[in-house]
């Protein structure tokens, strides 16, 4: 079934767009069409949290509560979707939600411009989680700024869930929403607005077919990132292939040689499953954005934008990662050091998409990452490094070390890998390492971090991850 109008769950009923336009963001919507003003427009491109929302989806035939940045969010990516409001979580008898009474309770709000998107962070918490644990707490409002109440009153309020009842008012309506949810489940989006086209297909021979006639379309995943174009740029995106509808492309699989990663899976599942593979992997995707841009955002829109400062790309690079790239016909399947060729550039091709990332499993290596930014939470890199080391006797075996933020694109330390491999792990070896970066590496001055402060970076984490290995300890501050 194929459609040119939107259906979504709101405040238990079913409302339908008809023909919406492609390009309208969601924060938009909810202001001036839903005429709810609790959410509010701080920054226009997921930094600030003041415009969160909350999404119910099917899985597993539960709603999975999702907080996303309604700022850079396109309306029509709503469709299937339930769409939660802060003014939706007071009760029909009027009284407060728990986690608006914790605010309150706490002195969690002063101005009140940041207060509905911390609320509305902390509801997804309440309903995703069980035990409301330190990190928990402080990860779920990391994408969320407050510059006059302080953090502590909120992080009080957040605490004191624990406690709480959590049956909530979602809670007693979930079957009919559920239902709700079934009903509008089932279809393909097509859109056609002013010169401006959209479509969500359901189905990978869908998007063949579809890709066929506009090979000129942009891949809409998580959109952090392309939907700055209309916020930032004021500019209109002609046509948007959303990826994200697309189920079959949403999984991540195991073979015991590699992890395969469906280029629709979010980030937010990827952390939770490579943990016990990858400790470190875990911890820069926690850092790659707030649960909000985790919530949408994917490894292959991270891949396909090819950006330098891409958080993943250091990692997936290091590990030997290969990308799975389908055309109408077939597949073709690079290694990810052989996808990048120069700044934003790749070799993808028209008519192609990325339909997932192979991720190796090597059991007896050690994979070591770091990011430099300017703030913990929710920053862009100066600096991304990952190094995946095979230590034998003291000796590396194997070495394949990559940065970001040092070069045009996510790039391997080639001069730096060849001095360590096959080397003891000395301090005099560590030293021509480190000046080896110099010919692997002309980093850039720009308003992140100055071109010599790069090269200071990327040295000195390349020695703190062999100090880390030798003495078999983390070295710094760590949260």
């Amino acid at each position: 079934m194929t459609s040119s109008n939107i259906d979504f769950v709101y405040q238990d009923r079913i409302f339908e767009i008809k023909n919406p336009d492609p390009n309208e963001i969601l924060l938009n919507y909810i202001r001036t069409k839903l005429k709810k003003i609790g959410s509010k427009n701080g920054c226009s491109e997921g930094g600030c949290g003041a415009c969160t929302v909350v999404l119910g989806e099917i899985k597993n035939n539960e709603i999975n509560y999702k907080a996303i940045n309604s700022c850079i969010t396109f309306l029509p990516t709503l469709q299937g979707k339930q769409l939660i409001l802060v003014e939706d979580l007071i009760s029909k008898n009027g009284s407060l939600h728990p986690v608006q009474q914790a605010m309150v309770n706490y002195h969690g709000s002063q101005c009140g411009i940041c207060t509905p998107g911390f609320v509305m962070s902390l509801f997804s918490m309440f309903k995703k989680k069980s035990k409301f644990k330190d990190d928990e707490i402080r990860d779920s409002i990391s994408g969320n700024l407050c510059r006059c109440t302080g953090y502590q009153p909120i992080i009080k309020a957040a605490k004191s869930l624990k406690n709480k009842n959590k049956i909530d008012h979602f809670t007693k309506n979930k079957k009919n929403i559920i239902n709700l949810l079934k009903k509008i489940n089932n279809k393909s989006v097509v859109i056609y607005n002013k010169g401006k086209k959209y479509f969500a297909p359901q189905y990978v021979h869908e998007l063949k077919k579809i890709l066929k006639k506009n090979i000129d379309a942009n891949f809409l995943s998580g959109g952090t990132d392309l939907s700055l174009t209309v916020t930032k740029e004021r500019k209109d995106i002609h046509s948007i292939i959303y990826m994200n509808s697309i189920s079959e492309l949403n999984y991540i699989k195991n073979n015991n040689k590699y992890i395969e990663v469906g280029a629709s899976t979010p980030l937010i599942e990827l952390e939770s499953y490579i943990k016990k593979y990858y400790p470190d992997f875990t911890k820069i995707l926690r850092r790659y954005g707030s649960p909000q841009i985790r919530n949408v955002a994917t490894v292959a829109g991270n891949i396909a934008t090819a950006s330098p400062i891409g958080d993943c790309l250091p990692l997936l690079l290091s590990l030997n990662a290969q990308v799975v790239l389908q055309d109408l016909k077939k597949n073709r399947i690079l290694f990810l050091d052989d996808f990048f060729i120069s700044y934003r550039k790749t070799k993808l091709k028209k008519g192609q998409f990325i339909s997932s990332i192979r991720i190796p499993i090597l059991k007896g290596n050690i994979l070591k990452s770091y990011k430099v930014s300017k703030r913990f939470d929710d920053d862009i890199s100066s600096v991304c490094a990952a190094f995946n080391l095979e230590i034998v006797k003291n000796k590396f075996h194997s070495v394949t070390i990559a940065y970001g933020g040092m070069a045009a694109i996510p790039k391997r330390a080639i001069h730096c890998e060849k001095i360590l491999s096959n080397s003891l792990v000395t301090d005099e070896i560590i030293h021509k390492a480190k000046k080896a970066l110099e010919r692997d590496f002309k980093p850039i001055n720009d308003m992140r971090a100055s071109g010599s402060y790069r090269m200071n970076i990327a040295k000195n984490l390349l020695e703190k991850c062999c100090a880390e290995i030798k003495q078999k300890k983390l070295i710094g501050i760590y949260f």
